[in-house]
């Protein structure tokens, strides 16, 4: 059965979810992660994509992205999922699928919203008991957006 077609607006924000197959993990060590972010940075700066906030999380990744042109968000998404992907594949010696389906995307429709899945996105690591402040956990946006410091992937937004 075919898949439904993505409905994306021009200049819109963008929840966006990709989780290992099986839920399994898809980071194993901080080299890992490490890639992830720079693969991210890469596709980024290529695609002109803006980015609010992110979390890496032992077994998905969320990312809150707005794409300056309509259409771009299945690149951006394909190029960096495909790349990690091979990534890992060739590092554990592993074939195959490493994603679980497609992403998963949600648009931000009102400013509300975007505010609180920003929340959402970098309090993942502490409902997820990984850590118990959002600024202790290195794979997320969070200390670099509320405590101004320089990072090269995220974004700064205006309500």
């Amino acid at each position: 059965m075919a898949r439904t077609a993505r409905i994306l607006f021009e200049s819109s924000s963008y929840h966006v979810i990709t989780r290992g197959i099986r839920k399994e993990d898809v980071f194993l060590e901080r080299a890992d992660f490490e890639r992830y972010l720079h693969i991210l940075w890469k596709y980024k700066s290529k695609f002109r994509v803006k980015v609010y906030a992110y979390c890496l999380m032992p077994n998905h990744v969320h990312l809150l992205i707005n794409p300056i042109k309509p259409g771009t968000l299945k690149h951006i998404m394909h190029r960096i999922n495909l790349s990690y992907a091979q990534y890992y594949n060739f590092k554990y010696n592993k074939c195959g699928h490493l994603w679980q389906n497609r992403y998963k995307s949600f648009l931000v429709q009102n400013d509300e919203y975007l505010i609180n899945i920003i929340s959402y996105i970098e309090y993942n690591p502490i409902r997820a008991n990984i850590c118990k402040r959002a600024e202790d956990y290195s794979w997320c946006s969070y200390k670099f957006r509320v405590l101004d410091k320089k990072n090269n992937i995220l974004d700064k937004f205006k309500i």
